[in-house]
């Protein structure tokens, strides 16, 4: 086929198209920035022989209609990967996810793109109150993020039907080789020879994704039969215990004897709400509440429709990734990407790292 992925040099983006190339697709990248396509090169990151002659480089913003239109001619499919993240400025957010999302659409019906994967959260269900979370639990976002992520799950619905195939994936959060963010802090303390700090006892359990799981559960819905695979899918870890185990395996693996260590959450939650308001902390308001509450989904929709099944845990995942983690630090620096920071760059820890004293 040939594919289109739009946030093709992000995380999710640049380990998808290794795997089309794989598979022998046609791909077509579209992204603000160059990718980079050294990782695949003949014989790395699962390319085939002669690297990335199946590859093709769009830079466009999605939400230039007329550029979006030109990318998608002769397109197969579409994978929708790109988005904004919760640290970029709240303007930002909801131009990019749903006026990017509402423009690529337009663009695909326009080409007549018979099948569209959209990328979407479970950040869209906001804080449930019901555990495991189905698919028909309402939408009630909690903040720009999250509400953005639900405005642009209602235009994917707007174009459903007809001729078009439109599976929405809602991801629980991913992980692997390639993923910086809100982890790196945990790796850096941990490779630190530090304690790390949970709220509350830390025994509630967050499912994570592996990024290698959620590349098979896009492919399987880029080629499942139009009937089973036009439908919303939540994805998310089989297997995963608590936070404070998580966390442990982490330190654990770092090899310094290092625990887990509890924080009365009260007062710790109102001193990073505190230090979000002053924007010296990067963790924003929902993931605060999320740590503090069990949450996971329900996949069987994506089991029983589509025949998917992930094959990383919880900790198969952060172990690999902060194995990876380890492995990158020794190379060259990154130059931050333009546009604002994405998943691929460590966040800026800010008040957070004149913590690492008491631990």
């Amino acid at each position: 086929m040939n594919v289109v992925v739009t946030g093709g040099a992000g995380m999710l983006g640049s380990n998808l198209i290794g795997a089309l190339l794989k598979d022998g697709h046609h791909v077509r990248c579209v992204d603000l920035r160059a990718p980079d396509t050294s990782r695949w090169a003949a014989g790395t990151d699962g390319a085939p022989a002669g690297g990335p002659d199946g590859l093709d480089v769009t830079i466009a913003d999605v939400r230039d209609g007329a550029a979006m239109k030109n990318a998608l001619a002769d397109a197969d499919a579409l994978v929708h990967c790109a988005a904004a993240l919760p640290s970029y400025p709240t303007d930002q957010i909801r131009s990019v996810i749903v006026g990017g999302t509402r423009s690529v659409l337009t663009a695909a019906a326009a080409q007549g793109v018979p099948r569209v994967v959209h990328i979407s959260s479970t950040a869209v269900y906001g804080l449930p109150t019901v555990v495991p979370t189905t698919e028909e639990y309402p939408r009630r976002p909690v903040d720009t993020y999250s509400a953005a992520k639900a405005e642009a799950e209602e235009v994917c619905e707007s174009f459903r039907g007809g001729d078009m195939c439109l599976p929405i994936l809602r991801p629980k959060t991913f992980l692997g080789p390639g993923r910086m963010g809100l982890f790196a802090m945990l790796f850096e303390w941990a490779e630190e020879g530090r304690n790390f700090p949970v709220l509350g006892r830390g025994d509630v359990r967050i499912q994570m994704f592996d990024v290698n799981d959620l590349v098979d559960a896009v492919i399987t819905a880029l080629h499942a039969p139009a009937e089973r695979a036009d439908d919303t899918f939540n994805l998310g870890a089989a297997s995963f215990g608590t936070l404070r185990e998580d966390f442990q395996a982490v330190l654990d693996a770092a090899g310094h004897g290092k625990r887990v260590v509890p924080l009365p959450a009260r007062p710790a939650l109102a001193t990073l709400r505190l230090l979000e308001r002053s924007r010296l902390s990067p963790v924003y308001g929902r993931l605060l509440h999320k740590l503090l509450d069990d949450s996971f989904v329900s996949t069987e929709r994506a089991r029983d429709r589509l025949g998917f099944s992930p094959r990383y845990s919880n900790q198969d995942s952060i172990l690999r990734t902060y194995a990876w983690w380890r492995e990158q630090r020794r190379q060259p620096a990154r130059r931050p990407a333009a546009g604002g920071v994405t998943s691929v760059e460590p966040w800026r820890q800010g008040a957070l790292s004149l913590a690492k004293v008491f631990f």
